[in-house]
């Protein structure tokens, strides 16, 4: 049998819920609509002007599809005995030479160009100057340096050297702005000089992290050294494109995996080494040492 409830004794009912959220605000819509159609009419404008048409789109994949037919099988023999390898490394070290000219020029640029080490009439200067010199792309610089100095390696180690000075730079002088004052009051409060503030207080905090912008940097130059080759700066480009120039398929074909090949393994080991680099580590411990070999080769540090 159920008991049934006075009226009096039964439980309240529940609060009725509350009918759908608060409304949206329109004017996040409205921004991510109005960021959506500007960025649409400016793809739009840049396409009209590029001359190309949905037709040459279309047929674009089968036209390189044919090309690559062409490259394959890569003469390898051919490439060998007219001495890629040897304009391979010339663009390496055209890169390692302009790399090793931009750090050195950038690094006293950098603490100049820094608001926590100079003052406001020496730190602008240096910045607009970091700025002008990022501003004119390596292949230009090496076309006017073509000018000043003879047609080679030279000029595009020159170039890339001096392209780079403006990117190292700025990077470098936001690195020591981030710096921790801390160590700086410390040496300070020892009675040390402005050298030692920088060498003991600064250098020691940034230094990882400013290395491996240098060898970021020497990956990219790599890259770019290749194409200066082809204005007659010196290295692979050169090689590259006399055998477009003759329609020498294959011969390109094996130019290009040579380089690529060489330029994934400078990109692996130079990442590697910036990876350790920024986590620190005791040279001399196995450990550590197994484990960057790991980086390198992709095997766990437990098989090694």
């Amino acid at each position: 049998m159920t008991a049934t409830l006075p009226p009096e004794s039964a439980p309240e009912s529940a609060p009725e819920p509350v009918s759908g959220r608060p409304a949206r605000p329109l004017g996040p819509r409205l921004t991510r609509v109005g960021l959506f159609v500007f960025v649409a009419v400016a793809f739009v404008w840049g396409f009209s002007g590029l001359d190309a048409s949905f037709e040459r789109l279309r047929t674009a994949p089968g036209d390189a599809w044919q090309i690559v037919r062409l490259m394959w099988p890569p003469d390898f023999a051919t490439e060998i005995d007219r001495g890629v390898i040897g304009k391979v490394l010339e663009s390496v070290y055209i890169a390692w030479v302009g790399t090793v000219i931009a750090a050195t020029l950038s690094l006293p640029l950098a603490f100049l160009a820094s608001n926590n080490i100079s003052p406001s009439f020496i730190r602008l200067p240096i910045r607009q100057l970091f700025n002008v010199i990022r501003a004119v792309p390596e292949l230009i610089v090496a076309v006017v340096l073509l000018g000043v100095v003879p047609l080679g390696p030279w000029a595009g180690a020159l170039a890339i050297g001096l392209h780079s000075i403006g990117t190292l730079g700025k990077l470098a002088s936001e690195e020591i702005e981030s710096a921790d004052h801390g160590p700086v009051e410390a040496v300070e409060a020892c009675g040390g000089t402005f050298v030692s503030r920088v060498r003991w207080g600064v250098l020691p905090q940034v230094m990882p992290q400013i290395t491996s912008y240098w060898l970021f940097r020497f990956e990219i130059n790599v890259r770019a050294s290749a194409v200066l080759g082809m204005i007659g700066a010196g290295g692979v480009g050169s090689e590259l494109i006399a055998q477009l120039n003759f329609r020498n398929f294959p011969e390109v074909g094996a130019v290009l995996i040579i380089t690529i090949a060489v330029v994934v393994f400078i990109d692996t080991v130079s990442s590697a080494i910036r990876k350790r680099i920024i986590a620190g580590g005791n040279a001399g411990d196995p450990s550590r040492t197994a484990e960057m070999l790991r980086d390198l080769v992709g095997r766990r540090a437990s098989r090694l």
